[in-house]
């Protein structure tokens, strides 16, 4: 149940980022899912301050530790690639059966496996630039608390020629279940 908890987690963290309209705000403990609300001293607590402190120690645990290093890396992404200034994303993949939504907004590409059952080895997504692109985030990976389902040899992908979603181009990708990554275009191939 943890596991598929912080699974779920970790992509709604990662569409609510991606999709924002330039800014992400992780607050009071929510950056390592702390078990807890925040509630400060006032009169309908009776001024407690029971609730108003956060425990910093669970970093060093399990899916706390995880959920951390995750939100660390998304925040690593945004200040080195400026994902959330990249201007208005392109949602061209939205398959409610296989329950995969892909976009893209500037150079990358994000793709979304909310079937918590179902992983895919082959699924195709439509790109309109013809190239490599290479995964630069996985959720999947197990320093996030996942399976590490990808080997090292799928994260760099090339196009084929072959139209989807309306695009001149597309993209074979292994979609661990329950699971978003991101690519970015690294090299513009011309045809």
């Amino acid at each position: 149940l943890i596991f598929k908890a912080s699974s779920l987690l970790k992509i709604i963290k990662l569409i609510t980022f991606t999709t924002s309209g330039g800014a992400y705000l992780n607050f009071m403990g929510n950056e390592f899912a702390h078990p807890k609300r925040v509630e400060f001293p006032m009169s309908s607590n009776e001024y407690s301050f029971h609730l108003a402190c956060r425990q910093w120690e669970l970093l060093d645990k399990g899916v706390h530790k995880h959920i951390f290093n995750f939100d660390k890396d998304i925040m690593s992404l945004d200040e080195n690639e400026r994902v959330t200034s990249r201007g208005s994303l392109n949602v061209h993949h939205c398959d409610d059966t296989n329950m995969v939504i892909s976009f893209t907004r500037g150079p990358f590409l994000f793709v979304f496996n909310f079937n918590p059952e179902v992983p895919y080895q082959l699924y195709r997504v439509g790109v309109d630039e013809a190239g490599e692109y290479q995964l630069i985030l996985n959720t999947d990976e197990t320093k996030y608390g996942g399976r590490g389902e990808l080997k090292s040899s799928q994260y760099m992908k090339k196009t084929s020629d072959r139209r989807a979603d309306g695009c001149r181009n597309s993209l074979e990708l292994a979609l661990a279940s329950r699971s978003a990554q991101v690519y970015k275009l690294v090299r513009i191939l011309r045809i």
